[in-house]
C-alpha cells in the first residue's frame, strides 16, 4: 500500500469559518398599483391618528391622556386608574388573538400594512427617493465617490430623517406630558429631563429602525416573523409564485412565442425581486421574511 502524501501544515492548520458576513444594501425599486395604493391608504390613517390625537382637546383637557403621574388614563369621556388595567388587557388579548385571524386568513396583513416598521420604513424611503431617487439613482450614488452632490443629497436625507424622528418622539411624548405644556417647553429651552430623554430616545429609535435596520428588524429581531408559519395554512392568501405558468423562465423577445421556444411566462427580469422590500426571491418560494 503507498504511503499517503504528507500534509503541509497550511491543510492541516485550523480553519475559521464564519457564519456572519455583511448584509448588503437593499434598494428596493418603487412600485405602483392597487396594494401600493392600500398600502398608503393605512399610513395615513395610522399617522394622522398618532400625530393628531395628542392636540385633540374633550371638554377642556386632553382627549387622550396617560397621565402616569396623577395615575389616571384619560380616553375622551373615559377615565381609567390602575385598578381598571383589566380592561387594557382585554384589549390585548383581542388584539392577538386578531392578529393571529387575520394572519391565518390572508398572511401578514398587519406587517405589509399597519405594523408601525413598515409604516415608519414607508414614509423614509418615500424621503429617500424624493431626495436621492428611484433605485438605479440610489445604486449610482453609493458606487460613486464622495462628491458634493452626494454629500449634500445625503446630509439633506439625513436631517429630514431626523427631523421626522425627532417630531415622532415629540408627538409620542405627547400621550403622557399634556401636549401642548411641552410645546411650550420645548420653545421656551425648558424640557425636562426624563422628556427630553425619551423625546431623544424615541426618535433615535424611530430614525434608526426606519432608516437604516428596516428589513433587518422583521428577518431578525421581530418574533412574529419566527412562528407565522403555524398561522398559515392552505386556504391562505399568501404571496407566491405561479411554478407551472411561470416555468422554465427564460429570456425573449416581445414577438416571440414562449411556447414555440418551451419558456413559461417569466422572463427572468428580477423585477420581481427588485421591488421587494426585504430583498427575497419569491421564485424559490415562500419566505420568513416576506411581509406581504
Amino acid at each position: 500500500m503507498p504511503p499517503s502524501p504528507s500534509k503541509s501544515a497550511a491543510d492541516t492548520a485550523p480553519q475559521t469559518l464564519w457564519l456572519y458576513q455583511a448584509q448588503k444594501t437593499i434598494h428596493p425599486r418603487s412600485v405602483s398599483g392597487w396594494f401600493t395604493s392600500w398600502r398608503w391608504v393605512f399610513v395615513w390613517l395610522t399617522q394622522v391618528l398618532f400625530y393628531g390625537l395628542p392636540w385633540l382637546m374633550w371638554n377642556g383637557r386632553q382627549a387622550l391622556l396617560f397621565d402616569l403621574g396623577a395615575r389616571r388614563f384619560f380616553i375622551f369621556g373615559l377615565v381609567l386608574h390602575p385598578q381598571d388595567l383589566i380592561y387594557l388587557t382585554a384589549l390585548l388579548v383581542v388584539s392577538a388573538y386578531s392578529l393571529f385571524l387575520f394572519t391565518t386568513v390572508a398572511g401578514r396583513l398587519w406587517c405589509g400594512y399597519t405594523c408601525p416598521q413598515t409604516v415608519y420604513t414607508e414614509m423614509f424611503m418615500w424621503v429617500e427617493r424624493k431626495i436621492e431617487g428611484d433605485r438605479a439613482a440610489r445604486i449610482k450614488l453609493d458606487a460613486g465617490g464622495w462628491t458634493m452632490q452626494r454629500l449634500w443629497r445625503r446630509g439633506g436625507k439625513h436631517a429630514a430623517w431626523i427631523a421626522m424622528g425627532l417630531w415622532t418622539g415629540f408627538s409620542f411624548v405627547g400621550y403622557f406630558t399634556p401636549i401642548r405644556t411641552l410645546a411650550a417647553e420645548v420653545a421656551g429651552f425648558g424640557l425636562g429631563p426624563w422628556e427630553t430623554f425619551w423625546i431623544g430616545f424615541y426618535g433615535f429609535a424611530t430614525y434608526l429602525n426606519a432608516g437604516y435596520m428596516r428589513e433587518q428588524v422583521c428577518k431578525y429581531i421581530c418574533p412574529y416573523a419566527r412562528f407565522q408559519s403555524a398561522m398559515l395554512d392552505k386556504d391562505t392568501l399568501i404571496i407566491s409564485y405561479d411554478a407551472e405558468r411561470g416555468e422554465p423562465r427564460g429570456s425573449r423577445s416581445k414577438k416571440a412565442d414562449p411556447k414555440a421556444l418551451g419558456l413559461g411566462e417569466c422572463i427572468d427580469c428580477n423585477l420581481c425581486v427588485q421591488v421587494c422590500p426585504t430583498g427575497i426571491d419569491i421564485r424559490k418560494g415562500l419566505q420568513y421574511e416576506c411581509i406581504g
